[in-house]
């Protein structure tokens, strides 16, 4: 948890019973008045309605290699999930569970998913695409795996490292889903942040000190 200002900020994983509980704790306590979360409004009514989730007919709009990540990223974070009998986002629903508890307005802070993955279409290189599948080939065979308890959240140095890994292996991948998407949610925040409410922000724990150090520096030029 980190707090600047009148903002809380909860760093997530999303397949985490930790961060489930972490989440309820806090709304709960603090009783903010927004409870803001890492969702576009497609995914929000996905999570909590099964409504319509990114298909095969968004396909002339977002692109095949777009379609295919999202399709894949899903069905692996599916998996962990089942390892630990968690479902993906459970912390999302919770947030918004707990929201309603306090009279909290929720917030969606994200991009619109179907953006997010067109850009993957149109900029991913074929560099990162070979390096994607040298990556699941070690990963199955490697004998040295990384051992992570899936139930907590990553330690901070674990998720650097992890980061710094994306940033150099999958340009593409950091720019669209982590950078560019840093300073949409730290726009979104500051917005809400200058009504002066009590704010939970419910957000990856890989997004947390980067959009934390947005919010701080366009603060300051203010």
């Amino acid at each position: 948890m980190e707090t600047y200002k009148n903002l809380i900020i909860i760093g997530t994983s999303h397949i985490s019973i930790e961060s489930v509980k972490e989440v309820e704790s806090i709304i709960i306590n603090k009783k903010p008045e927004i409870v803001a979360i890492e969702l576009d409004r497609l995914r929000y009514r996905a999570l909590t309605s099964e409504g319509r989730r990114v298909g095969i007919k968004d396909i002339k709009y977002i692109g095949v290699k777009g379609y295919l990540f999202g399709m894949f990223g899903a069905w692996i974070e599916k998996q962990l999930g089942k390892i630990v009998n968690v479902k993906p986002g459970s912390e999302m629903i919770k947030a918004i569970e707990s929201a309603k508890k306090v009279d909290a307005k929720v917030a969606l802070i994200d991009q619109d998913i179907r953006i997010t993955l067109k850009k993957i279409s149109k900029e991913l290189t074929w560099k990162e695409k070979f390096n994607f599948v040298k990556d699941i080939f070690v990963g199955i065979f490697s004998k040295n795996k990384v051992k992570i308890d899936l139930r907590k959240v990553p330690d901070k140095k674990l998720i650097k490292e992890l980061v710094i890994k994306l940033k150099k292996d999958y340009p593409t991948l950091y720019k669209v889903l982590i950078e560019e998407r840093n300073q949409i949610i730290a726009k979104n925040l500051n917005k809400l942040m200058s009504t002066d409410k009590r704010i939970v922000a419910v957000i990856g724990a890989g997004h947390t000190d980067d959009v934390l150090d947005i919010i701080k520096n366009e603060n300051k030029q203010n």
